[in-house]
This record gives C-alpha cells, structure tokens and sequence, in this order.
C-alpha cells in the first residue's frame, strides 16, 4: 500500500502544508484515529483570543503595516504557497485554511483545496490536469453533470474521453492511447455505488504513466482514503457527509503538494472560491464525522438488508450486501459502506411515487449525506429530461429509487418504509 509524507512524517517533525502549521495534539499523526484527526487536526495555528474553535475571519481583503512588511511576504509567496498570512480573500483565509488543513488530514494528503462546490472541484481539477489534445479515461456510472461537463464541455477545448464500464478493469487498460492523461472515476459510483479496485486500478495508471482522480463522496474518510492506497488526488461534494447538515455549498480537491499547489494558484484566477462562514461550518461539521458516518454506515446496511428482503423490492444495490457485484472489493477496501441505497420497487413508476410520497420521515430530495433521510425517483430529478431511452440505457429506470439515510433511528425508518410499502 502506497503512503503519502503526510501518513508517515514524524510527529515531533516541523509541521508540514498537510497540517496547516498547526500542532494541537500532533493532530496530522498517523498514530491518532480519524475521529480525533476529524476535531483537532489543522486549527491550532489560527485559533486566536483563546477560543476553542476557530473565528470566522470575515474580512476580503489583509493590510500590511509597512512596506517591507510587504516586500517579505511577496518574497515568502514566491517560495512557499501557504504564507503564514493572507493578502486578499481570494488567495486565502485563515478559516478556510483551518478547514483546508484538516480535510487534508483527513484524507491522508499533504494539502488540500477548498472550492465552491462538488462540481467546481471537478471542473478545476480537469481544467487544470489536462490541455488541448489531452484524453482521458472515465467509468460511465460517474454523476450525470460530470459526464454532461467531460461530454460537452472540454470537447470544445479539443479534450476527449473515453467512457468505460465499471468494474470491467481490462476496458479501463484498453481505452488507454498514447494521449492518454489522467482515469476519472467515482467509488463508490452514482447511483449503483460500483467500488473500485484500487490496488488494481492504480497498477494499471502506474504503468501507463497516469495520474489517477477519484471522486469518493459516498464513502468519506470515515470509509476509504484512496491516496493510501496510491490514487494521486481525491475529490469531495464537501456539500454532503463531510458537512453534514445540507446547508451549505463546497468541494474540495486532496493530494500531493504540487499538484494542490498548481490548482490552488489557477484558482486565483478563476474565482471558485469558499468563503469565511461556510469554511466555519465545514469545520464544525467535520468535528462529528466520525460519529455521523458510524450510524449512516449501521443503518445503511441494515435498511439495505430489509429491502432485499421485502417482497416488494425487485433489486437493491449496496455494497455491504453480498449481492452487490462489487461487494468482495468494498469489504476489502472499505471500513464502511456509507448511507447511500438504491434500489428497484416491484412496481410501475406512478407506484413507486406512491411509494415515497408514502414515507413520513425522509424528505424528497435530490441531494444526500446529511443528517436528514433524502428519498428520490432519479428518472423524476437528476434524469428529468433526459430521452427515456437515454436514461434506460444507463439503468435508471421509473422504478430506481435512491434513498439516502440520516441519522434517524434505524426502527423508526424501518416501520415508515414497512408502512409505505403496505400502501403501494
């Protein structure tokens, strides 16, 4: 298994970007559990009035006292890209970083990114990793506006891609051209939650001289943190479990320090940038991470079993069920299998709406990994209007239903679909 300067500096080294300067208790050792990791890592070094959470540093722009104050902070930005202060909020701020730092932590990286959104981490990462010319490798069960962003947008800036089955590795190696850059993949995917081989992919990329991007906002740090296994960057929709809460918008974007570093000074210029008060809430949401996944993962797979069970249950996908035809790599790569659940109703589509308009305590909704339950029709939301052909072709059925489970009490979400089943 690869390992990263972060999982394996000594604790009593001088602190590195992945830590974010700070110290706490050794916050950035590997010797201390995720949870611990997930409550103290990066926020030491901006912690100020003695506070024991980190202040929102609400402010767009930084003065300097003199002219040479200036002149060394300049010179300390030419050599070193996390300056222990801040010229204008575009380029950083101390709350941003503190979240930057322990999401990095988190993910066993050296450095990490905060940006915008899920998809701005996305579109960032591809922007910035590949130029005219360039061509890369993706699994097709990656989320439709991802696909929509390879399909349509970087065509128009002569960047091609090759779309694969999941889980179908000897694809994945025949795609690859002599213009061939990067692989792109969720894990697990969107909505089937296909997991990936990453001990298997990463020999493929590494022999081919590739770089290896993987989106895992399903499964968390709580779950999998493919760099450990030797994957280059690990993208996050921060906007689901790692916030938490479903009230605020990020992404982030972990890795190494000079591939961080190179889509950290692209964006300053494009502009995706977090600010204060969501950083803030990012950091408070991360502090319960490590509990939040505990009940997603014990709930997910005990609903999971319940539906596979229930006559009124054509299919489910989850990949802590046997069943699931990624289930072997899940169980070896994966401490959890998060809260996310897809599954088919014996039913028509106008049923299964039935079905959720029947359930009491999740909400509809097309997004997931808060502390509310979320239930969806995808082909009524993320698949509206696509061609029924198109959707169908891709799986997504009338009767796919994908339900993302909160941190309710698992019995009482189990009588409320019990007792919308009975009503279909």
């Amino acid at each position: 298994m690869a390992t990263t300067a972060a999982a394996t500096q000594n604790a009593d080294a001088p602190a590195t970007p992945a830590d974010g300067n700070c110290r706490g208790p050794n916050a950035a050792s590997p010797r201390l559990s995720n949870q611990t990791k997930a409550v103290h890592a990066g926020e030491k070094r901006f912690l100020s009035h003695d506070s024991v959470t980190v202040p929102i540093v609400q402010t767009s722009t930084y003065t300097f006292d003199d002219t040479a104050s200036l002149i060394n902070y300049m010179e300390e930005h030419m050599f070193w890209d996390v300056p222990e202060r801040e010229e204008y909020g575009r380029y950083g701020n101390p709350t941003v970083r503190a979240a930057e730092a322990k999401l990095a932590a988190l993910d066993s990286a050296e450095d990490s990114l905060l940006l915008s959104s899920g998809m701005a981490a996305i579109t960032t990462t591809l922007f910035i990793l590949l130029s005219q010319g360039d061509h890369f490798v993706m699994t097709e069960d990656c989320y439709r506006r991802t696909r929509g962003f390879c399909n349509t947008f970087l065509t128009r800036f002569g960047i091609t891609c090759t779309t694969v089955t999941p889980g179908d590795y000897d694809a994945i190696e025949a795609a690859i051209r002599p213009e061939t850059k990067l692989l792109f993949s969720e894990s697990p995917t969107n909505p089937f939650l296909r997991c990936l081989d990453y001990p298997r992919l990463v020999e493929i990329a590494q022999r081919h001289g590739l770089r290896t991007v993987i989106d895992t906002t399903f499964a968390t740090p709580s779950n999998v943190r493919p760099i450990e296994y030797g994957v280059d960057l690990v993208i996050h929709s921060v906007t689901k479990y790692l916030a938490g809460h479903n009230d605020l918008l990020a992404g982030c974007v972990t890795g190494s320090f000079d591939i961080t570093t190179a889509l950290r000074q692209s964006q300053g210029i494009l502009g995706a940038v977090t600010d204060p008060h969501c950083a803030y809430l990012i950091l408070r949401g991360l502090k319960t991470l490590g509990l939040r996944m505990r009940q997603h993962n014990e709930s997910g797979l005990c609903i999971a079993r319940f539906l596979e069970d229930h006559p009124r249950i054509r299919r489910v996908w989850y990949p802590g069920l046997e069943s699931h035809p990624d289930h072997d790599v899940a169980s070896r790569t994966m401490s959890g299998f998060g809260g996310v659940i897809s599954f088919e109703v014996e039913a028509d589509g106008p049923t299964t709406s039935r079905f959720i308009d029947a359930c009491n305590i999740p909400r509809i909704g097309p997004s997931l990994g808060g502390v509310e339950s979320l239930i969806e029709q995808p082909a009524l939301v993320s698949h509206f209007d696509s061609p029924p052909e198109d959707r169908l072709a891709i799986g997504i059925t009338d009767e796919l239903v994908r339900l993302s489970v909160g941190i309710e009490d698992c019995d009482d979400l189990l009588a409320d679909f019990d007792q919308a089943l009975a009503k279909m």
